[in-house]
């Protein structure tokens, strides 16, 4: 079951039937920070114009793990379009439930938090992947660290109330999910940008 991720009429520009994937956002927290980090990426995007101005990828990390917290948010239309699961480092477990901690050090594991261009993708360990590109002094060396966005079989497609797998900081998604997110990229005709955030 999708969670519900609407973020009220702000982010529905047309009324019309969404997709379970593409459900407002409930928690106004939730909505807040959403919209935050898009006005924000609109703003970048605005000043660079080399990055794609139809679709970006978000996700939120206070959001826990076996809930829906990666977006797929259209620029044009003003709405969410799809959305799943993701998992972050192992290095950025605190021991504490819903706290997280990051870092850009390279062997850490850890999450980076920042804005990514999403780079060509390659064949490697996991199958098909897309190199990730950090924008900001928080993930800057993230192609250093070979932090690229990936599909993991044990990562669940569906949401689930537990925590679900660690990756090595890597955001990683369920396969069918990365099929979608697949052909958004590679139907792009700029880098698509992706902002993780806590």
């Amino acid at each position: 079951m999708l969670t519900s991720l609407g973020l009220g009429y702000w982010y529905s520009k047309k009324n019309t039937a969404q997709s379970p994937q593409s459900r407002p956002i409930s928690d106004d927290e939730t909505q807040k920070r959403l919209r935050s980090k898009v006005l924000e990426i609109e703003k970048f995007i605005e000043k660079n114009t080399k990055y794609n101005n139809d679709i970006v990828f978000l996700s939120d990390l206070k959001i826990e793990s076996g809930k829906n917290r990666f977006f797929v948010y259209d620029l044009k239309e003003g709405k969410l379009t799809d959305q799943g699961l993701m998992a972050h480092g192992s290095g950025s477990e605190t021991g504490v439930n819903g706290a997280l901690k990051f870092s850009n050090i390279p062997n850490s594991n850890t999450t980076s938090l920042g804005k990514y261009a999403i780079g060509h993708h390659y064949i490697g360990k996991f199958g098909k992947a897309y190199k990730l590109f950090g924008l900001d002094k928080t993930n800057d060396k993230a192609f250093e660290r070979f932090i690229v966005l990936h599909h993991f079989n044990k990562v669940p497609e569906e949401e689930q109330t537990s925590p679900i797998c660690n990756s090595l900081g890597c955001p990683m998604v369920n396969e069918k999910f990365f099929n979608r997110l697949e052909k958004i990229i590679d139907g792009a005709n700029k880098p698509i940008l992706l902002y993780l955030y806590y």
